[in-house]
């Protein structure tokens, strides 16, 4: 069995928590849902911090607990790195201090240190101790300290939470670079959707502690037989590459399966990977192609699915561009006006697109 396997149930207060997932091998997968939806609790019992009811827990074909074979590794025996939301560094200690301290205890199983100071940025911060560094800096040698220890898998719970703006910005752009250069499984916990659309491979939707959705992170952003999660607006995510550029205009093309976007040049090299997010309600819809229009945006596209759009006006609509999914709110007069239904030819007009990473 490849991946991470994890089945549980766990009676909480105010919940049950009862997941079924078999996760991808490696990148991020975002655990994403409302305050309270039993998030922080799935990976506790990852790690060995709960003691849930029934419990299953496997990784690349190791179990870790098997309640009906009575097997549970205790926390210190499975091999993860765990970062909270607050550093919880030693004080007492430097930076050095603190990842020798995670490196000694993992003994033959710890990870090479200076690779890892040189993956997050963190060389030149060795001497400091945690009081003399940022809120962002502090997280970076938390997220080192756990790596240090050779986790096969590495949960993270809401490591920006407890950060501002400034420091979120900071320090999104390291974990990218871990996403893409380590070769692990990553459990990110979250209820930011900026944060799921711009790091997030494989995304689970939790709610009231049952699996709402999970999937490849564009292929269930697209899902319309969803739910909305509160706060969050339906869009569709597009995995594409910068193209051509129109210097007059300050514009690049974003090229991807099924067409081409045009966006505020982010200054990226030709080739270079992006990802696009566009909302739903930044999508219009027409039978032919538009004349003289403002919105330079235009793809041809064939209607998937109609939905209800959370309101008795309005319908949501999936549409496949290639291989590609959109989505587009309108009203359900429109949705009558021009017959729309699964199968259905349309042009769909982009009027704004945002680069996420």
């Amino acid at each position: 069995m490849t991946g991470l396997a994890i089945r549980v149930r766990l009676p909480r207060p105010d919940f049950l928590l009862d997941c079924d997932l078999h996760l991808p091998a490696s990148g991020i997968t975002a655990v994403f849902g409302p305050s309270g939806s039993g998030k922080t609790t799935l990976l506790r019992c990852v790690a060995g911090l709960e003691r849930p009811a029934q419990a299953r827990v496997v990784l690349q074909g190791e179990t870790w607990e098997d309640s009906e074979r009575g097997l549970r590794l205790p926390t210190h025996r499975r091999p993860l790195g765990y970062v909270f939301q607050e550093a919880s560094l030693f004080d007492h200690l430097d930076v050095a201090g603190n990842l020798r301290f995670a490196h000694r205890r993992a003994g033959r199983d710890a990870a090479p240190l200076q690779p890892l100071l040189e993956l997050l940025g963190i060389a030149g911060l060795q001497g400091r101790r945690p009081g003399e560094l940022s809120g962002g800096e502090r997280q970076r040698v938390a997220i080192a300290r756990a790596l240090a220890t050779g986790p096969r898998v590495l949960l993270l719970d809401e490591p920006l939470a407890a950060l501002d703006l400034a420091r979120r910005r900071e320090i999104l752009p390291w974990l990218e670079r871990l996403r893409d250069e380590l070769r692990i499984p990553m459990l990110y916990v979250t209820h930011a959707g900026d944060e799921v659309a711009r790091m997030a491979d494989h995304l689970v939707l939790l709610d009231a502690g049952r699996v709402r959705a999970s999937g490849p992170l564009a292929e269930t952003l697209a899902r319309i037989d969803l739910p909305a999660v509160p706060g969050e607006e339906a869009g569709a995510l597009l995995h594409g590459a910068i193209g051509q550029r129109d210097a007059r205009w300050q514009l690049a093309e974003v090229r991807f399966e099924g067409g081409a976007l045009w966006i505020a040049d982010p200054g990226f090299a030709s080739g270079h990977p992006v990802r696009v997010h566009v909302l739903a309600r930044d999508v219009s819809l027409a039978l032919v192609p538009p004349q003289q229009s403002s919105i330079q945006n235009v793809l041809p596209a064939i209607v998937r699915a109609i939905a209800p759009g959370g309101h008795p006006s309005q319908a949501l609509v999936q549409l496949a561009c290639g291989p590609t999914l959109l989505l587009s709110r309108v009203t359900t007069r429109s949705v009558e006006a021009l017959e729309l239904a699964p199968g259905r030819s349309v042009w769909a007009q982009v009027k704004s697109a945002a680069l996420v990473a």
